[in-house]
């Protein structure tokens, strides 16, 4: 029986231990959980700029084509309304130079007629030629596109009108703020030549009377689809800050 204390000595001291380690396993866990459900940085920088694509693309005709287009971009533009517009710029480039190819790809089989598809000898244009009309204005809006983008590419990355609005409100004419509306101006100019070659291009297709043959469709639907997406980045221009 004299060994009887000691056991409970012992038992009582593992108990403790037991409860120790017990409180230490529960403590950590609600640590590890409470890290787990906490944003981080990064996440919270993709929902800042998620949201600031929806709220930006709400200003164009195309609010979900913009979304969808631009979004695998996010972390390029962030929140800066003029790296956004930017990459739409690149987005229509890239859009036309992808359209241009398939239209350079279609002369090589169009027919080299003297009449055009709607019949008759009246000495219209044929589908080829409708066609390398189609190619060489396409062209031309890629190019403006792409200049567009160029400009854009020299301004602040943080929206160059946020700073340069507070310059204006204290008095100073500052050379940056003039160059910056000298960039979005042209941007402007670029954009909406892009937009008048890419409605030439439609014009040639109807005169031509190519409309509903296979490759007037399909010049018809990427020309539709390119000058939403030349829109998109018109919008976004206009909305930058100035």
């Amino acid at each position: 029986m004299a060994h009887q204390p000691h056991r409970a000595i012992f038992f009582h001291r593992q108990l403790v231990v037991l409860f120790a380690v017990a409180a230490f396993v529960a403590t950590a866990t609600a640590e590890t959980a409470a890290a787990a459900s906490a944003p981080s940085p990064d996440e919270t920088q993709s929902a800042a700029s998620a949201s600031f694509l929806r709220a930006r693309c709400a200003t164009t005709l195309y609010p979900a084509l913009c979304h969808d287009s631009l979004l695998p971009y996010a972390g390029e533009f962030q929140t800066s309304h003029s790296r956004l517009a930017r990459v739409a710029a690149d987005v229509a480039a890239a859009r036309l130079r992808a359209l241009l190819a398939r239209v350079q790809d279609m002369l090589h089989h169009a027919p080299r007629t003297g009449t055009s598809a709607a019949g008759g000898g009246g000495g219209g244009p044929s589908e080829a030629d409708a066609l390398h009309d189609c190619a060489s204005t396409i062209s031309s809006a890629a190019n403006l596109a792409r200049q567009s983008s160029a400009e854009l590419a020299g301004l602040d990355a943080d929206d160059a009108g946020s700073s340069s609005s507070s310059t204006s409100a204290a008095g100073g004419s500052s050379s940056s703020s003039r160059r910056a509306r000298w960039s979005v101006s042209n941007a402007k100019t670029w954009l909406s030549a892009a937009i008048t070659n890419e409605g030439t291009c439609a014009d040639g297709i109807e005169e031509a009377g190519i409309r509903e043959s296979p490759s007037g469709k399909e010049v018809d639907a990427g020309m539709a689809s390119v000058k939403q997406h030349t829109s998109i980045a018109l919008a976004l221009v206009n909305g930058i800050p100035m």
